[in-house]
């Protein structure tokens, strides 16, 4: 062939497939179905004939690992100019589907059910629904050309929820049509990034209605009285919205939804994304004064996602499209700092008073000063592991270690926050930090930003010189059996065990229905059964482990109160605490020679100390008259 009728071939083709490629995917989902866990998808995917690999997102953003669940993805139907094609799974990638679309096709219509029958555990691909609402993740019923990056793949996505629901979403509405509400089209990874709630018992709430852009709590729940939620915490909400404007300097998104579940039907969890949050909690989080505690710190922490995971990315979480491997080393600033920012977001926005903050520090940190694991794995491999180990229970957990860049790494960066303070008098701090690095850039629309650790580190010089590098590498890299308790003491408080119960301590052993013993006997037990035993423990020493469950507490029926009393009446020349338990069939009797009484952690402000920590926890914005105030 000439070349110059070659060259037009390839110059058609080409044209030909750019002109497909901005062709949107058209999605339709019918949530009619989600009170009895089915999910039904209308696909058409613009194809051009010949052989075709559609894939099925397999690694999902915020959740760190390769969790897309297409196990429950059924009901699979392809059709192309009225006939059914036939397709393959492919024998190696369990995400992907081999077919040939016919002579003259344009669309592939294809039809999927998602059978939303995953139990209460884990994250978007677990349980989320019931019979008054629905979380839709559209990752869970999406198909897409293989090899074709998510940010160039269009869609114009389209949902029906049950008559009489509401929904919100960060989607922009683009009208209604016969039950059906359809969306201005968006990039396949912003829709992944979009989730849509709905229910029959929905209300949405404008917060911080002076700041642009806006910002909306919408609550879906399994009955009305859920969505109750008190003056003063719509008020600590709208004032988390101001906080973060005045930490980060900026704003990434067009609008702000924090989509919260209330149910004790679903998952209980929290994933971000950039503009809104998958927030599920229990049904009566909001008139529970407990729940209200132990989930405080759910929305600052997503919220701030928003910032730090959304716009800036670590270079290793950031792939083209949804089914390339993530690399989690640097989760340690992706979760941890978001997890010490967001706590101290909620102490600053009054979701928290000042005190609460200092409760759940303490538990934390002891319970990470407890953590015999860390003497064979250090942080980094924690989070570089980070796939294998969301989905650990709780057994042993002290000794495998788990997902503890979360915690850990929020004492890291307590510890960065309170050594700028100090080394610049009290003139600097993480709050420059955040402006700098999460802040880059100015507000705008969504998109994202990667980093790396010496990205990290150059931002925190430029702030504030110090040899932040070996600091990081340091405290990522310990095998120490102590936790990094440096953050604390910097700013002014220890820990101090009592035998009172903490707030957190106090609120989690209420949720739980069970007894914290972890920093004396070293168990912790719920329902009569022992989840976790720590490794070197009296509890340990003793024979107990993880699974067991209390029959009875010295000679009698055990209960929460009679194993308080036990470890009560054991302390000084007590004669220590006889447990009788069951191992699968099999009874034991355990003498645990502990005498030391109960032990929960608590801050203690240190004398003459500089108070950075009582600094840290300032507003950094006025509160209008009226809001709650931190104590």
């Amino acid at each position: 062939m000439p070349t110059n009728k070659l060259f037009l071939v390839f110059a058609l083709t080409a044209i030909g497939l750019c002109a497909q490629a901005r062709r949107p995917i058209e999605i339709t989902v019918d949530l009619s179905d989600a009170p009895r866990k089915m999910l039904h998808a209308e696909l058409k995917i613009p194809v051009e004939p010949g052989p075709l690999t559609l894939v099925y997102p397999q690694w999902i953003p915020g959740e760190h690992g390769p969790t897309g669940p297409i196990d429950n993805l059924a009901g699979i139907v392809f059709k192309a100019n009225g006939q059914t094609i036939p397709w393959r799974r492919d024998d190696v990638n369990m995400f992907a589907f081999h077919l040939t679309a016919p002579a003259g096709a344009t669309v592939l219509e294809a039809q999927v059910d998602f059978l939303a029958t995953a139990p209460a555990s884990g994250f978007s691909a677990g349980a989320s629904t019931s019979p008054n609402l629905a979380v839709l993740s559209w990752n869970e019923v999406l198909l897409y050309p293989e090899g074709t990056a998510s940010a160039e793949v269009m869609v114009r996505p389209s949902v029906k929820v049950p008559e009489g629901w509401k929904f919100g979403t960060a989607l922009t509405q683009a009208g209604t049509e016969s039950g059906v509400t359809h969306f201005e089209p968006a990039p396949l990874n912003e829709l992944v990034d979009s989730p849509v709630l709905a229910g029959r018992f929905f209300k949405e709430i404008p917060l911080a209605e002076e700041v642009t852009p806006k910002h909306y709590l919408d609550m879906a729940a399994d009955g009305p009285e859920d969505l109750k939620v008190s003056g003063d915490m719509t008020a600590a909400f709208s004032h988390l919205v101001r906080e973060t404007g005045a930490l980060y300097a900026s704003r990434h998104y067009d609008s702000y939804h924090f989509l919260v579940t209330l149910s004790d039907s679903v998952a209980h969890f929290g994933l971000e994304h950039h503009q809104s949050s998958d927030d599920r909690v229990e049904a009566r989080n909001f008139l529970d004064e407990d729940l209200s505690l132990l989930n405080g710190d759910l929305l600052p922490h997503e919220f701030t996602h928003s910032w730090n995971g959304k716009y800036r990315r670590p270079a290793g979480l950031y792939t083209t499209d949804f089914q390339h491997p993530m690399k989690g080393d640097l989760l340690w600033v992706y979760e941890g700092l978001t997890q010490y920012l967001g706590d101290v977001l909620a102490a600053r926005s009054g979701i928290w008073t000042e005190q609460q903050y200092r409760s759940y520090l303490a538990e934390s940190a002891a319970e990470l000063d407890h953590r015999p694991g860390r003497t064979w794995r250090d942080l980094q491999d924690t989070a570089t592991a980070a796939q294998t180990l969301y989905a650990t229970g709780d057994g042993w957990d002290n000794w495998r270690r788990s997902v503890d860049y979360y915690a850990e790494g929020e004492l890291i960066w307590l510890e960065v926050d309170t050594t700028i303070r100090k080394l610049s008098g009290g003139k600097k701090s993480l709050n420059d930090f955040c402006a700098r690095f999460l802040g880059v850039g100015g507000n705008g629309p969504p998109k994202t930003v990667t980093y790396t650790f010496e990205d990290v580190v150059e931002n925190l010089k430029a702030i504030q010189a110090y040899d932040w590098a070996a600091l990081l590498k340091e405290r990522l890299e310990s095998k120490s059996p102590r936790a990094p308790l440096r953050g604390i003491a910097g700013g002014g408080y220890r820990i101090e065990y009592t035998d009172e119960p903490n707030e957190f301590a106090r609120a989690t052993e209420g949720r739980n229905r069970g007894v914290n013993a972890w920093f004396s006997l070293g168990l912790l037990v719920e329902d009569n059964g022992i989840t976790d035993v720590l490794v070197g423990s009296p509890a340990y020493e003793a024979g107990l482990g993880p699974g067991m469950k209390l029959v009875a507490v010295n000679g009698r029926r055990a209960s929460d109160d009679l194993l308080k009393q036990a470890i009560r009446d054991a302390k000084g020349a007590g004669a220590g605490v006889e447990l009788i338990v069951e191992n699968a069939g099999f009874f034991k009797v355990a003498k645990i020679d502990y005498h030391g009484g109960e032990r929960y952690p608590h801050l203690v402000r240190e004398a003459g100390a500089p108070g950075y920590l009582d600094e840290i926890l300032k507003p950094m914005v006025k509160r209008p008259a009226g809001a709650q105030q931190a104590e």
